[in-house]
């Protein structure tokens, strides 16, 4: 062979070579454009992962990609919204980014809250959907070194008469029971409603709290390398590989339930043995960090503890102690299986750790350490199979700036009028029909299966405005409530998330309380759809609004997007979950109207408002209109007069007037007080009495107090400019308004408290 063949043999060599390169590059980027797909991400995202990188991901890197930039962990549709929240202030010891948030009330203590959503878990498997939704906010809770001491649940649910509605509302029920009542914590509030788009696609968020020292008080840091890292709880299984890219971050149609992952299953004894362990851990200051595993699992905790703390962090996962043989890398780092949490000690208490962990039964393991580079690096047995920058996980996903469009249903819908339907016929019929739907009536089926007496905090149990535990071995005590009426929001979202901050504001100042800050759960549809992005713009642009006026910081919460289902989205559904705080629990005030003879009377004034009332959907079957209008001014100005009087001692009773107006809010504080009351008042108007019973107008407070009282009440009201109007007096069997109304309260409450029922 000559020299010139050798070098002709030698280029076609190199091009063989190239050509093979080349075709094994397109097999691979053809292969993992079927694989990035499934698991959620677009080309984009993936053509990012891949110059983040200077590589093709390996499988498990995109699998932890996948989940960690999600909808659910990431954000990416909803940040640069978010930022407009106030999240600071003088009680604030804690804002976003972290587990929960931390509020101080003072000696030394503070409350750690926070809300999640378990929307389309719960749809799929009810009572383990329920049941993890109530174990994971309580290890949002406890990783903070708070111990949780009460639990809040805000469901909604389709229309009763469809029976797998009946089937999803009494298997989530009984999921949260089962749980709480296992763990040992108080469900002590909560809220339900039933609206027919919420039939294939069910909310339930779940609030929790707890009290910490503030010096107690731990963060989710992997700092000091050379560090340990600890994984301790429960064994690793498959339940719930990828539920937050599959479940949580796509819309919940019939394809999505076909890529559905197995629905994680609670265990409650063993989430009381953390709640134990983590808190001597964190007591005896064995633990530089710690962090609960959620949504994505181990490669969630893995790269948000290093991201924040700036490190990076090595990991063997097979010292991961699994349940199952056979376990796949990427199963071990996105499984979402319950009750684990992530430790970081240093290696003088590692030994102190694990012994902690044998003492209470509790399977640890040392599972990787502490670095200095800022990467993630991912073995088994020795193996490299992933590494990549702790922030490229945690923090640096792609944001999108979604188009924005107001829906063409919303001009069409406000642009009905409620006063041109004629007056009904019978006004006590509409009465009892408002007071007996399912919105309306006691919830007592439900809150009777929780246990919200144990710990033996509470103070005011089920059925009021809002939750109040008493703060042991002090005066104080905390006011908790969770509101939010999609209706509403459906017909104007801007208003209807005023409205929803008002009246959680209304129910914590109606038993005493100061408001201090605030944790949202922001249900909604397909951000990607226009309409659905301005219902979530203009109710995030309303919250941030209020929570200023209202002095109450944003300190962490959800955003649950997709809950869509084959007849479309859900009502755009924001939640708030409120703290307040009462000084002296003697100030503790209820709704239950409680002497005879005294002064039953309205804080703020009515406007016939029946938009997208009870009213209007029980009675007349309609969804329409303008929701009640929405002072923020006159909603502080009421608050503060309230808050007052009743420090000052002046008030017995106090309801604030919500859903199905006034006429119900009478009926609750009869029953309430178990007597009756003679309503004879009214505030000068030209409306029809059935607008003044029934209308939803806010900035309202139903009052009593004893006859004294009524100057101090007057000028106290003229000074901050609160109207108030005498209605009557409490006393006698039956609630009379009028000529109209006469009933007895032994019917209301039997009526009342037995319309709900499964």
């Amino acid at each position: 062979m000559t020299s010139e063949q050798k070098i002709v043999n030698s280029e076609q060599a190199e091009e063989h070579v190239e050509l093979v390169f080349i075709h094994r590059s397109l097999f691979i980027r053809s292969f993992m454009a079927e694989l990035y797909e499934e698991l959620g991400l677009t080309k984009e995202e993936y053509d990012k992962i891949v110059k983040i990188l200077g590589r093709e991901p390996t499988y498990v890197e995109l699998a932890m990609y996948s989940v960690m930039w999600s909808e659910h962990c990431s954000y990416k549709s909803s940040k640069p919204q978010l930022k407009n929240f106030p999240t600071t202030g003088p009680a604030i010891l804690q804002g976003p980014g972290e587990n929960a948030g931390i509020i101080d009330i003072g000696d030394g203590q503070a409350i750690a809250m926070k809300i999640e959503s378990h929307n389309h878990p719960s749809a799929i498997e009810p009572y383990q959907g329920a049941a993890t939704g109530v174990g994971g906010i309580l290890r949002d809770i406890f990783t903070m070194g708070a111990r949780p001491i009460a639990v809040l649940d805000p469901l909604r649910f389709g229309s009763l008469e469809d029976d797998r509605v009946k089937y999803l509302f009494e298997e989530v029920v009984a999921g949260i029971a089962g749980y709480g009542n296992c763990v040992g914590v108080p469900t002590i509030a909560g809220d339900v409603y039933f609206e027919e788009c919420y039939e294939g696609n069910p909310l339930v968020n779940v609030m929790a709290v707890g009290l910490v020292e503030t010096d107690k008080i731990m963060h989710g840091y992997a700092s000091g390398p050379g560090n340990s890292v600890i994984l301790f709880g429960n064994k690793t299984g498959r339940d719930g590989i990828g539920g937050v890219s599959v479940l949580a971050s796509q819309e919940f149609t019939e394809t999505a339930q076909e890529k559905r992952p197995s629905v994680q299953v609670g265990d409650p004894f063993t989430e009381k043995l953390l709640i134990e362990v983590s808190l001597e851990l964190i007591e005896k200051r064995l633990l530089v960090g710690l962090q609960d595993l959620g949504g994505a699992g181990l490669t969630c905790a893995a790269c948000e503890t290093s991201s924040r703390a700036e490190t990076g962090m090595e990991i063997d996962i097979a010292n991961v102690i699994k349940r199952e043989t056979g376990m796949e890398p990427f199963e071990t780092m996105v499984s979402e299986s319950q009750e684990r949490m992530l430790g970081i000690a240093t290696p003088e208490n590692t030994k102190n750790v694990l012994d902690v962990c044998k003492k209470w039964g509790v399977d640890a393991m040392v599972i990787g350490k502490v670095t200095d580079d800022g990467a993630l690096k991912v073995y088994d047995d020795g193996e490299l199979v992933g590494e990549m920058p702790s922030r490229s996980l945690a923090d640096e996903a792609p944001v999108y700036h979604r188009t924005s469009a107001k829906p063409d249903y919303i001009k069409e819908i406000q642009s009905f009028d409620p006063r041109s339907l004629k007056t009904p016929r019978d006004i006590e019929k509409a009465f009892m029909d408002i007071l007996t739907s399912p919105n309306i009536c006691s919830k007592r089926w439900v809150y009777e299966q929780y246990d919200h007496m144990v710990q033996t905090n509470t103070a005011l149990i089920p059925g009021g405005d809002a939750g109040v535990l008493r703060i042991k071995e002090t005066q104080k005590a905390i006011a908790l409530t969770v509101d939010g009426n999609g209706r509403y929001c459906y017909l104007d979202p801007y208003t209807g998330s005023l409205i929803a901050m008002a009246e959680a504001a209304r129910n914590l100042v109606a038993t005493g309380a100061r408001p201090l800050a605030i944790t949202d759960c922001l249900n909604f549809g397909n951000p990607e759809k226009p309409h659905v992005f301005w219902q979530f713009t203009e109710s995030v642009r309303a919250l941030t609004e209020a929570c200023r006026v209202f002095n109450t910081p944003v300190v962490g919460g959800n955003v649950s997007f997709y809950n869509e289902w084959k007849k479309g989205a859900v009502y755009p559904t924001p939640v708030v979950g409120m703290l307040g705080l009462i000084k002296d629990i003697k100030n503790m005030t209820t709704i239950g109207f409680k002497r005879r003879d005294d002064i039953v009377a309205l804080l703020g004034n009515t406007m016939p408002e029946l938009g997208g009332s009870e009213y209007l959907k029980v009675v007349r079957k309609k969804v329409a209109g303008r929701p009640p209008a929405v002072d923020l001014k006159k909603e502080k100005a009421l608050q503060e007069c309230c808050l007052e009087a009743i420090e000052a001692g002046l008030i017995k009773s106090a309801h604030d007037i919500s859903e199905g107006g006034l006429a119900v809010i009478l009926a609750e504080c009869c029953i309430a007080g178990k007597t009756g009351a003679v309503i004879n008042g009214r505030e000068d108007t030209d409306m029809e009495l059935y607008e003044w019973l029934f209308s939803e107008s806010q900035g309202r407070i139903v009052i009593s107090f004893k006859e004294r009282s009524l100057f101090l009440l007057e000028k106290l009201c003229s000074r901050l400019r609160v109207d108030l109007t005498v209605l009557g007096r409490v006393g006698g069997e039956n609630l009379q308004i009028g000529d109209k109304i006469n009933i007895s309260v032994e019917r209301l409450k039997n009526s009342w408290q037995g319309a709900l029922h499964v």
